[in-house]
């Protein structure tokens, strides 16, 4: 049985390339989702006037690996204490932000949220938005698999 997650941790390409990584993802794409606008290009995007946020749509194999594991690689691959900004990419839409898909996904986030900004394991405060998903819009295809068709490096670490 699969299920679905949306995760938005900055450049969308690094986010893709470190859930593909993921023993138990059958499948990603890249896109935008929690703005305004519909069907938004990423130049809109670009603007930071869509409210979107760069962001992963991940589907798992629930037999293989929990959405718990899913989130814990998310808070590993970036900053989740750095406002709109991810190295050097910096506005709204490169926010750390999970956009849940059902309550149970809701409780799961807000609860290791809680228990990470606890641990101290961080030095300053976690502003990882947590947030109900919206409407996910797929990125243009050249996006799609960007470092795996371009033979880069992913810019999240993991």
């Amino acid at each position: 049985m699969t299920e679905k997650a949306i995760f938005a941790a900055g450049c969308f390409w690094g986010v893709q390339t470190a859930f593909d990584g993921v023993k138990g993802v059958v499948g990603t794409m890249v896109g935008y989702t929690g703005g305004t606008v519909k069907n938004p290009t990423y130049e809109q995007v670009c603007t930071g006037r869509t409210g979107h946020a760069e962001a992963c749509l991940v589907e798992f194999d629930l037999s293989k690996v929990s959405y718990g594991e899913l989130l814990s690689a998310f808070w590993k691959i970036h900053d989740p204490t750095t406002p709109n900004r991810q190295g050097p990419d910096v506005g709204h839409q490169y926010r750390s932000a999970v956009f849940y898909l059902s309550p149970a996904q809701e409780k799961e986030a807000k609860a290791i949220r809680e228990k990470l900004s606890k641990s101290g394991q961080f030095k300053n405060n976690i502003v990882t938005e947590i947030t109900r998903a919206g409407e996910f819009y797929p990125a243009e295809e050249y996006h799609q698999k960007y470092f795996e068709k371009h033979g880069g490096q992913s810019c999240h670490v993991a």
